[in-house]
Parts: C-alpha cells; structure tokens; sequence
C-alpha cells in the first residue's frame, strides 16, 4: 500500500469516526429527546404563527424544514432550530400589508443572505460578545420563557394549576428513581392520559390552531420578480437575517457550555440560511434556533445530530398523522416542561455573583436582561450588552496608561517611560502626562512598553511632540514597536517636515 492509499483510508477511518460520533453515538437518548422536543415544539409554532398572522401549519412546515436541514448542515449537533417568536415578530407588518407569499419570498432571501454571512465567515464576531452579555441574554431568555407561560395560567381553573404543580412533580422527581425515560415525556404522557381519562374541562393542543393534513409540498413564492418586490422584502430579510443569526449564535455558545462540546459558527451561519431557503420554498416561515427548546433537547439526554432530525421528523408525523391525538395533549403539560427550561436555563449564579463580579461585568448583564426582556427584543439587548461592554473595556485600558520621567545629563535631559496602550480612549491622558512647561533641552519619550493603536493614538502623540518642539525643544521618539512604527509612518505628521507648521493649520 502507498503512503497515499494510507492516507486515503486514515481520512476514511476518520470521517466515519467522526459522522459515527456526531449520529450514532447515543441514537437511544437522542431519539427520545426528539420526541419530547417535538411534543413541546408543536404548541410553541402555532403560537408564533398567529403572532406572525399566519395559518399555523405555515410554522409547523417551518418547524420541521429548519430542523431537517440544520440536522445535516448545521454547526452544532445536538441544537434545536425551527420557527421562532423573535423571527415572527418581525413578519407581521410584511404578513399584514402584502400577505403570505411575499413573507416565503422574504424567507428565502433571509436564507441567501444568512448563508453569504456564513462564507463570508461571520460567525466569528461572536468572539467580540462578552460573558457577561452571554449571560445577561440567558437570563432574559429565561424570564421571557416564563412570561409565555402566564397567559395559560391566568383566569383559569385550579384544575390547571393541580395538573402544572404535578407535571413540575414528574419533571423533576422521575430523575430520582430513573433516568431510562426523559422525564418532561413522562409527564406530557401521564397528564394528557388523566386529561382524557377523566373528561377534564382544559385547554389543549387543539384549542391552540387547526393542525395540518397533509406533508408540505415545493411552491415557488406566487409575487412579481420584480426591483420592487425587492425593495419589500429586502429590509425585512436583512433585520431577519441578522436577528435570526444572531439568537443561534448565542445559543450554539450555550449549548457548547451545556455540553462541554465546540461549535463551528460559520457552518451553523450557513446551515441555518439553507434551512431557512428550503423552508420558504416548502410554505414555510423563517426560523433560528430556539434556546429553550435546546435546553429541553439537552436535559433529555439529546447530544447528537439525530436529535435534531428526530425532533424535526417526529413533529411532521405527529401533526399529520397523528394529529387528533396530539391534538389532546393538554396545555398545562406543556406549561410544566417549559417552566422546567425556565427554571433550568437561567443562571442562578451570576445573581449570587453580583455582590463578587466587577460591577462593570454586572451593570452589563443586568442592562442586557433588562432591554431584552423590556423591547422583547434580543437584537437591542444583546447590542446594548455589547456596547456597554465596548465601553467599560476602553476605559478600563485607557485608566492602565502610565508615563512616568527622570531627569538625566544633570537636568538638561528629561527621560520619559510610557506604558500601557494609546487610543482613543487614552490620548488624552497620554497628552496631559507630560510637562511642556518645563525649561529643558532635549526630551527622550521612550514606548518600548507602550502600543499605539489607533489614528486617535497618533494624533496624540504628534499633539505632544508638536507643542515641546514649540517650546524650543529638542525631542526623541524611541522604542517604538513595528506595528506602531507604521502607523506612525503613515499617519503621523510630527516627523515630517514643517510639522509645527502643519499642525497650526
């Protein structure tokens, strides 16, 4: 055998390990999991299609589209992508003034541009996001997934709460004595058979929405192809693209901190645009990933990729064909596995944490859970997380600048040792360090320590230059690293002739 068979064959072993791993590693847990996260995903589409002002079979093709696609060709296996409220939020004004057809041709477009994001590789920005941010999102996702849930338990029957508080009882007791069966199955099982049994006078899956018939079919969006169709749905798409990319990022890193496990970014940014494109051709909406219904997928033993494709698939049957029976899964069941995410998904440590963490670290999770859970919006919040975040990063390096002297040649020579980094946010203290006041020859300003970073940087250092030269001053710029040496180079003015001149104008 050559070293290029063996080559060959190594890669093969390898892949196969690989696609083994990510499949087939734990189909038994995975295939359950699926079936939970389907049972709790049926109820949670409808609710976004009638918020969207669409038929509730639009969110259910969506639902099982995203998750069939971004089973293959996402990034993250073992999360849960399939029609969700932050996406539908944004459909309802195009759903309301141009109708259906124009919400699938503004699907697909959202797809085309998440999948450009993805190749463009996109997906590695989420390196700028901070913990705290991160956290701050989980939080408000938390609060926003318990807030959904009031609604079903308001102005209703104590029948309801007894059939929560015992859903809550199964959640969270069966794990004590097995963990052979997810446990928010169980309960959906147990409470929608005493339901039935017993005749109970309660909300069920049916009341939410007629379920679909039949499979979807592959339709074209019926608009003009036309520049002004364009200008319709392309606002919407972009606002789409980026809140849809946006939520599965965040959630591929908690899910990656759930399961100890990497994600690759930009493949889910593309995996989610090819979802997204086939579920508008397919009579469905746009979706991302669902935080909540990941978190579901993940306490109930789903890692892999089967999960995913097993949530999407058990759904579509379940809708189809099963769906008078799906149809009697009572409400509260579903209320009870979705306070377990709740419960579950916030982060009860960065509250006792909030006396020990800086308080710049605090001010911007609490900002970011507040926005969030205010505007219903996890676009501002996470911006206004990473804004807030930017700002006390600049002036917490901006406050490490320190220029320290020593006067040398028996006073005709002032020495000054500059550390720490020069930007914008630190020029001016850069500037204001030194003393041009002072009777002297010659100024040695040594930056062996320091980096300059930005035009702001250089500006400043021409400003201090400039104004000793003005005094009748000799002055030496020495130590510069090669990084600041060319932006020096290039956008500094004080070692270029007449630059006292130039300055002045």
């Amino acid at each position: 055998m050559t070293a290029a068979d063996t080559a060959h064959t190594t890669t093969n072993i390898s892949f196969m390990n690989h696609l083994r791993q990510e499949w087939l590693s734990n189909t038994r847990n995975d295939l359950l999991a699926g079936l939970v996260v389907a049972l709790a995903l049926i109820p949670e589409a409808i609710a976004f299609s009638i918020i969207a002002g669409v038929d509730p079979k639009v969110g259910l093709y969506a639902s099982f589209c995203i998750a069939f696609v971004s089973s293959f060709m996402g990034g993250r296996p073992g999360m849960i992508s399939a029609a969700t409220g932050a996406m539908a939020l944004l459909m309802v004004v195009l759903v309301k003034e141009h109708g259906l057809q124009y919400l699938l041709g503004a699907t697909v477009l959202t797809g085309v541009l998440q999948v450009l994001a993805g190749w463009l590789r996109l997906g590695t920005l989420m390196r700028f996001v901070s913990r705290s941010v991160i956290t701050g999102f989980v939080n408000a996702l938390a609060i926003l997934i318990f807030m959904a849930q009031l609604p079903e338990l308001i102005n209703v029957s104590w029948v309801v709460y007894a059939m929560t508080l015992a859903g809550l009882g199964i959640i969270y007791l069966l794990p004590l004595l097995t963990k052979a069966v997810p446990s928010p199955l169980v309960t959906i099982v147990v409470l929608t058979a005493v339901s039935v049994y017993y005749g109970l006078d309660i909300r069920s899956v049916g009341d939410m929405g007629e379920l679909p018939d039949s499979l979807p079919i592959f339709l074209f969006p019926d608009m003009p192809l036309t520049w002004e169709t364009l200008a319709i749905i392309l606002p919407v798409s972009a606002t789409m693209a980026v809140v849809g990319l946006l939520e599965s990022m965040m959630t591929a890193s908690i899910v990656d901190d759930l399961t100890d496990t990497p994600s690759d970014k930009n493949r889910e940014c593309v995996g989610q645009g090819l979802s997204n494109v086939f579920s508008g051709f397919m009579g469905g909406m746009a979706g991302c990933a669902m935080i909540g219904q990941s978190v579901i997928n993940i306490k109930s033993g789903g890692r892999g990729r089967l999960s995913t494709l097993a949530a999407g698939v058990f759904l579509l049957i379940m809708v189809v064909f099963l769906g008078d029976y799906v149809a009697l899964i009572p409400m509260a069941a579903l209320v009870a596995v979705m306070i377990m995410v709740s419960i579950g998904t916030f982060s009860w440590s960065s509250v006792r944490n909030l006396r020990t963490n800086p308080k710049s670290s605090s001010v911007v999770m609490i900002a970011t859970v507040v926005v969030v859970v205010a505007t219903h919006d996890l676009a501002k919040g996470v911006l206004v997380g990473v804004l807030l975040s930017g700002f006390f990063f600049a002036h917490k390096v901006g406050q490490v600048l320190r220029v320290s002297s020593i006067a040398k040649d028996n006073g005709r020579i002032r020495h000054y040792s500059v550390t720490g980094q020069v930007f914008f946010a630190s020029s001016e203290r850069f500037v204001d360090a030194f003393d041009y006041k002072e009777v002297i020859e010659a100024v040695r300003i040594d930056v062996s320590r320091a980096h300059f970073w930005d035009i702001t940087a250089v500006s400043a250092l021409d400003k201090a230059v400039i104004k000793f030269r003005r005094e009748g001053t000799d002055v030496e710029v020495i130590g510069l690293n090669e990084a600041s040496a060319t932006l020096i180079d290039r956008f500094g003015v004080h070692d270029k002739p007449d630059a006292v001149e130039t300055s002045a104008h």
